[in-house]
């Protein structure tokens, strides 16, 4: 059919259209993917009939499906379609804003081409009033001082060419157009009091009498040196180099006017300062996200995240885009080669740790976080860390609305397939811990690599895998083939019952991992460690469970949770209803401290994150209320307490913390 790769994608794409148009057919309100899928497919549907426009499609794709016909929280979630569609003279971009626009949609154009039965508005049960949003910030109420403590000053400014001129919030002022005529000398060192990454336009003007606009200017912060723009002021901020700049105002031609009644002062948290700037706490959050004792609603729960601190300075934000605060000599340093700036920087983002929840800059140099702060150009503005410099080698990464987590890690993971990997991975999982060497009996049953080469061939199988493995070799109770499995690569050893857990292994494997231990501290050219992983005896063979705790002997351990009849009697041994009813609060008051998944098992490898926060918001809402010491408004301790499950805590008991699991500095 000589299809190309985004024709393969339409395909996809149709599919999924025509089995939201199937669900929408029998009554079922869509989610998410099924609005997205439906709209997208018949705007590819009526372009390839010829018979309509880009911008009639524009409106004709907010008319197929209303609020009666999606799931509560999608008019929230879906602000735009764009899809790539196809009419007689071309392929055509068409952008459908606000598709879920009315109370119901016309389902006959909905449906149209499918040949399905278009259902009666009937079935589409009446709309609950919802005011919960998914991931909706709430803000406090109030206002905030930008720029405070700041030298200011009001300008008249005068726009004298033939042109609109839009100046940025961090653009030094002394340095713009010179068809903008004002105090350029008392505009040195200065920059706009506004909100960053905003801006103040000029209009050109058609008068006889210029008519001018007075601005806020405030003075620059960190070490106040002026770079870029037109070369007028460059260098630090002096009276020496105010004198130079001066000269080259007047020698360039740029427009100036002295101003001698200019007023002049300090910006204070005083409301009726003339020379202070204040924002609202909400338009502030819509701008650059929550700020400290702002909420954050954790996807479409009952989880309220408080920001228990904020890194930025309020007006000093950095900001990325046209007109915006990352820009060469503003937001962006000069003269800080490489060596001393970051490689990537993650700007106002949400931080949500076992540590703690926050808002900073995240600063990123050879792949590894060098700190966890405030970001920019210590030239102009305050507090900026050293280690932390903006400048032109460094990639920017816009964080605001996003939150920061450390990676998921599963570590109780059957190596069946590689189609496991992917499925982590899209769901959040950055590493993976257990055994197996495929779809083989032992594998499918415990995490173990038993062999030597079978580890060698697991190594070099996973090394193309964009994820962190971790693999266990297979219990025994004498020791000399557990030394050699942990020298071919384990990082621990497991002890399941489909292959013998009694107390004589438990022991020895245990004895193993302390001396492993111990080599680990004394020995840096050979560093091996060891971990044990227990799935105890049901059958009672050996003992009951007092006495697998007893070969213990206070040591760490790390416990895990066809068709005969004996066999289904063993299976249903394991799935007791008591411990399963028990397991959701023992996670939440503390006492279990890991969630995995099994991969295909008793769990789904790429459910991990999903499954840890309905238990979260179950806990809350339908069993146990809030957590203590959580104030009644936020629910900080319980989201640390469960966010630890995935992230620090096994990677603590799985001895790799200082590689994965916190969201730290050197991780």
């Amino acid at each position: 059919m000589k299809l190309s790769p985004r024709e393969v994608e339409k395909l996809v794409l149709h599919n999924a259209g025509y089995l939201a148009q199937k669900r929408l057919a029998r009554g079922l309100r869509l989610n998410y993917t099924e609005a997205v899928a439906l709209i997208a497919t018949q705007i590819m549907e009526f372009a390839r009939d010829g018979e309509e426009s880009v911008a009639s499609l524009m409106c004709i794709g907010q008319q197929l499906l209303g609020r009666r016909q999606v799931l509560p929280k999608v008019p929230h979630l879906l602000n735009a379609v764009q899809v790539e569609a196809t009419f007689p003279d071309g392929t055509k971009l068409v952008i459908v804003h606000g598709p879920i626009a009315c109370e119901n949609g016309d389902l006959e154009k909905a449906l149209c081409g499918s040949f399905l039965p278009v259902p009666s508005l009937d079935k589409f049960a009446e709309i609950k009033e919802d005011n919960r949003v998914p991931g909706e910030i709430l803000c406090r109420d109030g206002y905030l001082a930008l720029n405070l403590g700041r030298k200011a000053v009001n300008l008249k400014v005068v726009n004298k060419g033939d042109r609109t001129i839009q100046v940025g919030s961090h653009y030094h002022f002394i340095e713009v157009n010179p068809y903008m005529t004002f105090d350029r000398r008392k505009s040195y060192g200065m920059r706009l009091n506004i909100a960053a990454g905003n801006s103040v336009r000029f209009e050109v003007q058609f008068y006889v009498v210029w008519e001018s606009k007075v601005v806020k200017l405030v003075s620059i912060g960190g070490n106040k040196v002026i770079r870029g723009g037109n070369g007028i002021a460059d260098g630090p901020v002096s009276e020496t180099n105010l004198k130079e700049a001066m000269e080259a105002v007047c020698k360039r031609g740029f427009g100036h006017k002295d101003e001698e009644d200019a007023s002049e002062g300090i910006t204070e948290v005083d409301s009726n300062s003339p020379f202070t700037t204040f924002i609202s706490r909400e338009e502030y959050a819509n701008k650059y996200g929550p700020t400290t004792g702002d909420k954050i609603r954790l996807g479409d729960t009952n989880l309220l995240a408080e920001i228990e601190k904020d890194f930025a300075r309020y007006g000093d934000e950095c900001i990325f885009g046209g007109g915006k605060v990352i820009r060469d000599g503003m937001g962006q340093s000069c003269g800080h080669p490489p060596a001393i700036s970051l490689d990537t920087v993650i700007a106002n983002v949400v931080i949500i740790d076992y540590s703690g929840i926050i808002k900073a800059d995240i600063g990123i140099k050879d792949g590894l976080i060098v700190s966890i702060g405030k970001a920019g150009n210590p030239d102009i503005m305050d507090d900026v860390y050293l280690n932390m410099i903006i400048g032109a080698n460094t990639e920017v990464i816009a964080g605001e609305w996003l939150i920061v987590t450390a990676g998921a890690i599963d570590c109780h993971v059957h190596y069946i397939c590689p189609q496991l990997v992917y499925e982590a991975i899209s769901s959040g999982i950055t590493t993976l811990v257990g055994g197996g060497t495929g779809p083989t009996a032992g594998s499918r049953a415990t995490t173990c690599t038993p062999a030597p080469s079978l580890m060698k061939l697991m190594l070099q199988s996973t090394d193309d895998l964009p994820l962190n493995f971790g693999f266990t070799g297979k219990g025994s109770s004498k020791p000399d083939e557990l030394h050699e499995i942990i020298k071919a690569g384990a990082m621990g050893l497991k002890l399941h019952e489909d292959w013998g857990c009694t107390p004589a292994a438990i022991d020895n494997c245990l004895t193993i991992a302390e001396q492993y231990d111990i080599q680990a501290q004394l020995s840096l050219l050979q560093f091996y460690f060891c971990f044990i992983n227990i799935h105890t005896d049901t059958l009672n063979e050996a003992g009951f469970v007092e006495h697998s705790i007893a070969a213990f002997k206070g040591r760490t351990i790390h416990t895990y949770h066809r068709d005969i009849l004996e066999d289904l009697a063993f299976a249903c041994s394991r799935i007791r209803e008591k411990t399963i009813a028990a397991e959701d609060i023992l996670h939440d008051i503390g006492a279990i401290s890991i969630i995995s998944s099994d991969s295909q098992a008793m769990g789904r490898v790429g459910e991990v994150i999903s499954r840890t926060w309905q238990t979260a918001n179950k806990m809350k809402i339908q069993q146990r209320g809030p957590l203590q010491p959580d104030e009644s408004d936020n629910d900080n301790f319980r989201i640390k307490r469960y966010i630890a499950k995935y992230t620090i805590n096994p990677a603590i008991a799985n001895g790799f913390s200082q590689h994965v699991g916190p969201v730290e500095v050197n991780v």
